[in-house]
């Protein structure tokens, strides 16, 4: 433990030379290190973690938590009613549903046919929590897929699709696919069969996100099944967890219950490449930002060493009346650990205070066509925050260790008789 007489001596070290109360300028300048060091990790990591946030809710906009999947070459659930009992019944599921993903062909009134991506869902007001949130990005119209016979033909094209191909509620779309191949009884060769489906636009979804506007088209789960040329069978269960952070866990036990031959898929990994490259940038930068605190550190050695320099004299005197060795290195290590607290707690400050204001006010705008977002979002999360201000005091204190054993170190005799 540090005592009083210890303090008082760290403090009057801390001074200006004049007898102020006020700090020297080389402790202002040792603190003011470690203050933007750590207001700058606070600051870059919030927005590091606010772009990652904002990038996975936009990606994962029409994407579930978890899909539950079949192995094999058909690549379908046939009994997808009992599966999906089953999945509904499993701990930590909050809603579950069938889905159908395909490819198709489409042409809207003219001779110009585009590749799309089909995605079938149930339609808006199904009883129960919808897994994603895809049918709150309607602009126009809805998800319902409602059209006048009562068949429920309806397409929800994205934004940037329907104003290419001039798709908007009321026009005709025709959607070819190719369901199944059968071999020709003359050449031997595989003939394609081709499904047509006939639909009526209903409504024009936008996410924000490029490959979701430009390419996918929404449709009835029973219309996408007759496209997909699947009859009673389906392409997979999607499901809907608590929260994201959740989904792994749940994607495993969910797994070991359902058995050969499922498989579950989660979020991250139907995006793996994306999100571990998002998770080594933030370690990056992280690490590059964590130098500015370093070089703060440094900072502490040389002050701490002038002090040194500078108190030799006195540091003799105190030795010569008695002051051990270790009490001298403590006074030293206390110079160090309020350097370090000060300036963590005035860079913590600065920190959320500048990242707080950087988000809530958006003083960073971005263009959305091109980076998907209006404004540069910062997310603060308490663990990172706490691992900064951790950083910032146990750099700051292992920087005083060498002047500290260095003033240790000195021979009360030769320490008065130096000049």
């Amino acid at each position: 433990m540090i005592s009083r007489l210890e303090l008082a001596i760290a403090w009057r070290y801390l001074r200006s030379r004049r007898g102020s109360r006020l700090l020297s300028f080389i402790s202002v300048i040792a603190i003011g290190g470690i203050v933007v060091g750590v207001s700058a990790l606070i600051v870059i990591i919030g927005v590091m973690n606010g772009l990652q946030h904002d990038l996975r809710e936009k990606i994962l906009v029409g994407s579930p938590d978890i899909r539950v999947l079949t192995y094999g070459e058909d690549l379908r659930i046939s009994e997808w009613r009992g599966v999906l009992a089953k999945v509904r019944r499993q701990p930590g599921v909050v809603a579950a549903a069938p889905f159908v993903l395909s490819q198709a062909l489409m042409r809207a009134g003219a001779d110009y046919v585009e590749p799309v991506s089909i995605a079938g869902i149930e339609p808006a007001g199904t009883p129960g929590r919808p897994v994603t949130s895809i049918r709150e990005h309607a602009t126009i119209g809805d998800f319902r897929f409602a059209t006048p016979d009562g068949r429920r033909r309806g397409a929800v094209p994205g934004k940037l699709l329907a104003e290419r191909m001039n798709a908007f509620p009321g026009t005709k779309l025709t959607l070819f696919a190719p369901a199944s191949t059968r071999p020709n009884a003359v050449t031997g060769g595989l003939l394609p069969r081709i499904v047509t489906l006939e639909l009526e636009v209903t409504g024009v979804f936008e996410t924000g996100m490029y490959e979701y506007d430009n390419q996918y088209v929404f449709v009835d789960f029973d219309a996408a099944r007759e496209l997909a040329g699947l009859d009673s069978a389906v392409t997979g269960i999607e499901v809907r967890t608590p929260s994201r952070e959740e989904a792994p866990a749940v994607a495993v036990a969910l797994a070991d219950s359902l058995g050969f031959p499922y498989h579950t898929v989660d979020w991250r990994q139907q995006n793996s490449s994306l999100f571990k490259a998002l998770t080594l940038e933030k370690l990056g930068m992280g690490v590059i930002l964590s130098l500015i605190v370093i070089v703060a550190a440094f900072n502490i050695v040389s002050t701490l060493t002038m002090v040194v320099r500078d108190k030799t004299r006195e540091i003799g005197i105190l030795k010569a009346m008695g002051l051990p060795s270790t009490a001298v290195r403590r006074v030293f290590l206390a110079q160090g650990v309020v350097i370090g607290v000060v300036g963590t707690v005035l860079g913590l400050g600065l920190g959320v205070t500048t990242g707080r204001a950087i988000d809530r006010y958006r003083l960073i705008t971005l263009d959305p066509q091109i980076y998907f977002i209006d404004h540069l979002p910062v997310r603060m999360q308490p663990f990172d925050i706490g691992l900064i201000v951790l950083l910032g005091v146990a750099i700051a204190t292992l920087a005083t260790l060498h002047p500290a054993t260095q003033a240790a170190r000195l021979y009360p005799i030769e320490a008065i008789r130096s000049e």
